[in-house]
């Protein structure tokens, strides 16, 4: 599912009126049908009373359409007009006399006494929001302030004609008042803004409804960024053979842990093995070896070299060795930052030829003030590479700001894909996960309650089991993160909105795995009809 920015859609909607004969009237008219089939939908019964509030725009031209279509279906239908007549051109324009020439109720309010709004929106059932479409920037003032206030404080549901308003379609960024709907129908592609926090909080349910674009126009439009979905995920891992065997399923070697971090590869080797992984062999430093043998039973926990309670160089060697026989190398959680530790990243960036996930202090050391290891050090790896960093280790690795990574977490992860030839899980609200080619997906699933300690550990357990499972980098990347965020969904609904634990999550993980296969879950952005 192709998440196109406000740019990338009207560009869709030209070319299909250019190339493939298709006029833009006709798409306002198909997107405004669906919007009174969702309003239909939403509201129930039948004759029931829909209040919408339109622009000037063509966001405000799709609810005239629906407005049409519902006083022509026996609805109760009033527009409120933001707007002169004067003030509406093109095709919203055409539309708007379509309707007052059907008949339907339309009053104008442009100015900044709204006498009766609230009043017609009390005796409505139904609040259709056409104000702004994808294209809004800033903040919104004034009169249609007052109207979105106005829509919040009501009581009423409301649907979202292609964003909720106040909502900036290419970010998701609410820099003031903002509609805060029941559902949102897009038409389309769903846009980015509609999935990244925080307008991803005031969309309600996303429905994606088609208004004729041809799936030849889509497939050359050039958009980048995908919105992972089941199906997705689905269709990336392979079913398992009657006669398959733990080798099959990937040889994962972990290495990871320090004196006083015995929980992080305890956890990573968890989410390997929860997310399928044949065999997993732990390395962690002598000293807490003991600790780590009592907690992984399934693994296969092996003590190396250490100094000073963490990895020493000289375990290097044993490692590179170890993963002659691997599938897939994880490395850094819990490994802390030592001179020991940072030769070990060093030698593995500069030696190991499997794939590898680097996640945690394997990202922190490429950061530190030692001349010796450096981010642009990813770049002559041997093999392919995955880094999984949150926005503060990003914001160190590409030296900007934390609030800058999350202002725009798309662009950044595509950034540093790019710029570190490496495959970027960029984890938080709504993961980004990135290719050095410049494709980018965003994952949908994972919820407030994942944000406590360890749950990263488990997802760089996870992506390398997959990876050992025959995934590429990438796709093990949006896989691994559209699971675990879905096993923390689950692991949420089953115990509550907090409280969560890393190792709950681990556990959920078949289950995730199992949802997918079988549906039957309600993601946060659907087809419109389902």
């Amino acid at each position: 599912m192709r998440l196109p920015t406000s740019h990338e859609m009207a560009a869709l909607d030209r070319r299909a009126a250019e190339e493939f004969g298709i006029p833009t009237l006709l798409l306002m008219e198909a997107a405004g049908r669906h919007v009174a089939e969702m309003a239909m939908r939403i509201a129930g019964g039948s004759n029931r009373r829909v209040l919408i509030v339109a622009g000037k725009g063509n966001n405000g031209g799709d609810g005239l359409v629906a407005a049409r279509v519902l006083t022509a279906s026996g609805w109760r239908v009033t527009v409120v007009l933001l707007a002169r007549d004067a003030d509406v051109v093109g095709d919203a324009g055409v539309n708007l006399q379509a309707a007052r020439r059907a008949g339907v109720d339309i009053s104008n309010l442009d100015s900044l006494a709204a006498p009766g709004l609230r009043s017609l929106l009390a005796a409505a059932d139904l609040i259709v929001d056409g104000l702004f479409g994808t294209g809004f920037r800033g903040q919104v003032v004034g009169l249609a302030a007052r109207a979105i206030d106005a829509m919040n404080t009501s009581g009423r549901a409301v649907l979202a004609i292609d964003i909720p308003s106040g909502v900036q379609g290419d970010t998701g960024a609410v820099e003031g008042p903002a509609v805060r709907a029941t559902a949102t129908v897009t038409m389309g592609l769903p846009k980015t803004g509609l999935v990244l926090p925080p307008g991803a909080e005031y969309t309600g349910q996303v429905w994606v409804a088609s208004v004729g674009h041809p799936a030849r126009l889509i497939d050359t439009a050039g958009i980048r960024t995908s919105l992972a979905t089941r199906g997705m995920v689905n269709d990336a891992i392979p079913p398992r053979r009657m006669d398959a065997h733990k080798g099959a399923f990937g040889r994962v070697l972990i290495i990871a842990g320090a004196v006083g971090y015995t929980g992080a590869p305890v956890l990573c080797a968890l989410g390997a093995l929860r997310a399928g992984a044949g065999l997993v062999t732990l390395g962690v430093p002598h000293a807490i070896y003991p600790i780590v043998a009592s907690a992984v039973i399934e693994g296969m926990p092996l003590p190396l070299a250490d100094h000073e309670g963490a990895l020493a160089e000289g375990a290097a060697e044993q490692i590179l060795d170890l993963a002659k026989s691997a599938d897939v190398v994880a490395c850094g959680p819990g490994l802390s930052r030592l001179h020991g530790p940072r030769m070990v990243v060093r030698r593995l960036i500069a030696g190991c030829e499997r794939p590898m996930v680097l996640d945690a202090d394997a990202l922190n050391n490429l950061t530190g003030a030692a001349p010796d290891l450096r981010p642009a050090d990813l770049r002559s790896a041997r093999g392919p590479v995955v880094i999984t960093p949150h926005p503060g280790e990003m914001a160190r690795l590409l030296e900007a700001s934390a609030e800058n990574v999350q202002r725009h977490r798309i662009e950044t992860a595509r950034v540093a894909a790019e710029r570190f030839g490496a495959t970027v899980v960029l984890k938080g609200a709504r993961t980004v996960v990135a290719s050095p080619d410049g494709e980018a997906f965003v994952i949908p699933t994972g919820n407030p309650a994942m944000a406590t300690g360890g749950m990263g550990d488990v997802l760089t357990g996870a992506i390398a089991a997959l990876i050992g499972q025959g995934l590429t980098p990438t796709a093990a990347g949006w896989t691994g993160a559209y699971l675990h965020g879905l096993a923390g969904d689950l692991a949420a609904a089953a115990r509550g909105p907090a409280g969560i634990l890393a190792r709950d999550l681990a556990d959920c993980l078949p289950a995730a795995l199992r949802a997918v296969r079988a549906g039957g879950y309600a993601e946060p952005v659907r087809q419109f009809p389902e």
